[in-house]
């Protein structure tokens, strides 16, 4: 196909919006300003009550580019409102931008570039996940977007299922037309994997590019949720796993096996770790609840579905499935973190192979033994304790079924890294020492795998060192391991926090500058050991009054 110019005005970006006035003119700015290649914008309003319909209409009124779609009933969702920007689009590409996002300067152009010289029915390029007011940003799924590529059919690129983003691609829009393409109406939640999987089962020519094309604002903090962000009901839960169903569905009914198997593998890999690692949060009703329902739909797994997904996802299914109960919450919660971590007890079968527990054998750990050192869920404990010149942090490394006897810890580097910014702070290094009491000798394969579950559990590793706290910056800084062994492997993990009379309660020390520091050690959604740096008298007035608070209750 001849290589149009990205300057012709060819693409439609469709804006859709609900009582979101205080962000929809940057959204509908971003997508004016990416140039002559935009052809036109449409908002799409879903009814708001806040004066969106208003805004919208003066911003209209100063640019021709921009239509506007005023719904007179809300939808719920965002499948409907999408579903009417593509009905009343005229131009050959769309692409969609919800109204807290923006899109970065030159994304139209580099996905029509990318489009319009391969001839291909779809173009795809990074998002980049931006957490607000930080600003910190996350790459999703850079995997896919490393290096430009043109893919002939998704099954070639299994992968593509994990991205199931419908913002950060711009689409034909006769491909969209001609195949029925649509998203689901109504309030469905997690609408995006549904379309996703109906442009798949179309087997289009897909381009992939290294640009990034869509900024995703996360407003953790806001007073209302994204729905996606909104996953405290387990409405939400069962919402996904209907999504996904029917996912599944649609590929399997377009013969799209392989595609059909990826998207299983990575339902277990990234909904079912994420939601796993929130249990703690929710009420024992909520969790009995999942439980029951989780188990329910993983029965309708097969074999091959669990051996494709990477290990963590692979056990919190398989223990999920072989206990009716809730069993062993805290424990598949640190293997649902990420990096993965799998704490003791490490029991074995009576053959000595890795088991889960000895109350469910049939859930078997052997890929443990063979596993890259890189890979594998080790477990390091630390505490925090504050002292009055440098606080001590204290770490605990634990075998796991002989593979740290047999690479021979050496040394630990540590970073303390800033929440907000990803800036390290401070770094530290230090060596292992085995615990007094525990046996590290390192023995041979065949003493490994005959060991007790009690013997894998008792050797351990410690090791301490002093931390100037004074010397960060105030706010929250998180705990960064690289664990080094005698055989030149290392794995890279995080502190995993320790409970205990006083190890997680806040200190104030004295400060060189600002008179008092007030450390606060917490718990991460993670299990991660994390700490909040504040100063100054104020900070330091506030954790008296509540620690006085607690006394008198104990009175």
């Amino acid at each position: 196909m001849e290589s149009v110019p990205p300057q012709q005005p060819q693409v439609c970006v469709v804006v859709i919006g609900y009582n979101d006035a205080a962000h929809v003119a940057d959204a509908v700015r971003s997508a004016l300003a990416q140039g002559p290649a935009v052809r036109e914008v449409i908002a799409v309003d879903d009814c708001s009550s806040d004066g969106s319909p208003e805004l919208l209409g003066r911003l209209a009124a100063a640019e021709p580019r921009l239509k506007t779609v005023l719904r007179t009933t809300n939808s719920g969702g965002c499948g409907s409102p999408r579903n009417d920007g593509v009905d009343a689009c005229t131009s050959e590409y769309v692409m969609f931008l919800d109204s807290d996002d923006v899109l970065p300067p030159g994304a139209v152009d580099a996905l029509l570039t990318a489009a319009t010289d391969h001839g291909t029915e779809v173009a795809a390029g990074l998002c980049v996940r931006r957490e607000l007011p930080s600003g910190r940003e996350v790459p999703w799924q850079p995997e896919l977007f490393d290096s430009p590529a043109i893919i002939a059919r998704p099954e070639k690129r299994p992968r593509l299922v994990h991205d199931t983003l419908c913002v950060n691609k711009l689409y034909r829009t006769g491909f969209l037309r001609e195949h029925g393409i649509r998203f689901p109406d109504g309030r469905f939640i997690y609408e995006d994997f549904v379309f996703t999987a109906r442009v798949l089962a179309a087997s289009p020519r897909i381009a992939l590019i290294s640009n990034t094309v869509y900024i995703w604002h996360v407003r953790r903090s806001a007073a209302k949720l994204s729905i996606s962000l909104d996953r405290a009901g387990i409405e939400n839960w069962q919402a996904r796993m209907d999504a996904h169903r029917q996912v599944v569905d649609i590929l399997l009914d377009a013969g799209e096996k392989k595609l059909a198997r990826a998207a299983r593998a990575k339902f277990l890999e990234h909904g079912l770790r994420m939601y796993t690692k929130e249990l703690d949060q929710r009420g024992p009703e909520y969790r009995r609840e999942w439980w029951d329902r989780t188990r329910a739909y993983l029965q309708t797994f097969g074999e091959a579905d669990f051996e494709l997904a990477p290990a963590p996802g692979r056990v919190i299914g398989r223990v999920i499935l072989a206990s009716p109960d809730p069993v062993d919450l805290p424990r598949l919660q640190q293997v649902a973190a990420r990096p993965a971590r799998l704490a003791p007890p490490y029991a074995r079968a009576s053959d000595g192979t890795p088991i889960w527990s000895e109350q469910l054998p049939q859930v078997t750990l052997e890929h443990l033994l063979h596993r890259p050192m890189r890979l594998l869920p080790i477990s390091v404990d630390a505490e925090l304790r504050p002292r009055a010149r440098a606080s001590a942090l204290r770490l605990r490394l634990h075998d796991l079924y002989g593979r740290m006897t047999a690479a021979g810890p050496a040394s630990v580097d540590i970073e303390l890294r800033d929440r907000d910014s990803g800036r390290c702070g401070m770094r530290r290094t230090a060596a292992w020492s085995p615990e007094s009491g525990s046996d590290a000798r390192a023995g041979s394969g065949s003493e490994q795998a005959s060991g007790s579950a009690q013997g894998d559990e008792a050797r351990t590793w410690t090791t301490e060192v002093l931390l100037d706290l004074a010397a960060l910056e105030t706010g929250v800084w998180d705990i960064k391991i690289r664990v080094r062994f005698a055989d030149g492997t290392a794995r890279d993990t995080t502190a995993r926090a320790t409970s205990g009379p006083g190890l997680l309660r806040a200190a104030a020390r004295p400060h060189p500058r600002k008179g008092v520091l007030l450390v606060r050690p917490y718990v991460t959604t993670s299990g991660n050991l994390a700490m909040r740096l504040s100063v100054g008298a104020r900070s330091a007035g506030g954790m008296l009054r509540r620690k006085a608070v607690r006394l008198l209750g104990r009175g």
